[in-house]
């Protein structure tokens, strides 16, 4: 017997407590267990406006005031499909195209259901006249001055850190009756309380829908300049031949880096060229200045050898001047005159007269003039 046909309210809220649960709950990034609570939580959401469109329950005949509070919420399921979209994780290209073009898709009909509503903000409907004529240029700061555009990201930083103030102080209102362990309302609230929460909700979420766009053209474009892959099947064909040359130590074009690869090719390893015409190494050399002085060094030991003997050294010292002789005993011997060296003799002779006259005409202490009484 088939199981009875779930409400939209059950399918909805459902999807709701697996998309909180992927935001709270640590999962390991790239698994199995990650990949299907994604896919569980966007099966949810798509089967929610399933029944939408089923029960009619959105028109473009319809304002703001017609919609109940608690259908408020439903206007985010493609803003929602959006974002799990995007965290599926891929390695093909091709795939994470598709994607990110299936969540443009989500966003802009999040953005034309709340335009049909009058939900924008005049700045929001302004934005989305200017990503409606170039969806995929479109940029929050379309300027190619990194003034302008460092000022246009530090304002729309500032609008959404005012956007979550206020949706988060709503919350916290005691009129707004949330439920202490969800983030879901439990509906008891004050109606026009919740009304304005679900209101400020989608405020906040538009803004981030347009910061979302903005980093989506970023992200396409780089993929735009990612090189072809090749098909599945010769990707795998080549991978597994890169492993089987690299087990043998060769590649494609018969080249190797292993000398043992190269000297068992090459015989003895001695003789022929070294170098190909493309400038790869054939057979192992090696790069010597002087090989007679590279034999030199061989057997050396490992400090640096003496170059001079004591007496060099000291010789070159004293030729430099760097030794100083005299001093000691023999400084105080007085040499005995030679009186056949008149010459000599008189310039001795001279100097102590020139000496006894400047003690004649400066006594001891003449000099001293400032500690005088």
């Amino acid at each position: 017997m088939d199981s009875e046909p779930r409400s939209l309210k059950a399918v909805f809220a459902d999807a709701e407590v697996q998309r909180i649960a992927l935001e709270t709950q640590p999962f390991v990034p790239n698994s199995q267990e990650y990949t299907d609570a994604i896919s569980s939580a966007i099966k949810n959401y798509q089967e929610s406006l399933r029944l939408i469109s089923h029960l009619s329950l959105f028109s473009s005949n319809e304002s703001l005031e017609d919609l109940s509070t608690s259908d408020l919420p439903l206007l985010l399921i493609n803003y929602h499909l959006a974002e799990l979209s995007q965290k599926l994780p891929t390695s093909d290209l091709p795939e994470r195209k598709r994607i990110l073009t299936s969540a443009r898709d989500f966003y802009e009909r999040f953005l034309h259901l709340l335009d049909s509503y009058s939900l924008l903000s005049p700045q929001s409907s302004k934005l989305l006249e200017t990503y409606t004529a170039s969806p995929t240029t479109f940029s929050t700061a379309n300027s190619n001055d990194p003034t302008v555009r460092r000022n246009a990201k530090i304002a729309n930083f500032q609008t959404e850190k005012t956007l979550r103030q206020k949706l988060e102080y709503l919350r916290a209102r005691p009129e707004y009756g949330a439920l202490e362990d969800d983030e879901l309302p439990s509906g008891a609230g004050d109606e026009e309380v919740v009304r304005e929460v679900h209101l400020a909700n989608l405020a906040y979420r538009t803004h981030l829908t347009f910061n979302s766009l903005d980093s989506l053209n970023r992200e396409m474009e780089i993929l735009s300049m990612a090189p072809p892959q090749p098909p599945p099947s010769q990707q795998q064909n080549q991978r597994q031949a890169d492993d089987d040359m690299r087990r043998r130590g060769t590649t494609n074009d018969s080249y190797s880096d292993r000398l043992d690869i190269m000297n068992r090719a090459l015989g003895s390893g001695k003789g022929g060229p070294i170098l190909s015409q493309q400038g790869k190494p054939l057979q192992p050399f090696t790069l010597l200045a002087n090989r007679q002085e590279m034999a030199k060094g061989v057997f050396r030991p490992s400090h640096n050898l003496p170059t001079m003997t004591i007496d060099e050294y000291l010789e070159e010292e004293r030729r430099r001047g760097g030794i100083i002789e005299g001093g000691g005993e023999a400084s105080g011997q007085v040499p005995e005159p030679d009186e056949d060296n008149y010459e000599k003799a008189e310039k001795e002779m001279y100097k102590a007269r020139a000496w006894d006259e400047f003690v004649e005409e400066n006594p001891r202490g003449s000099g001293n003039t400032i500690n005088r009484g």
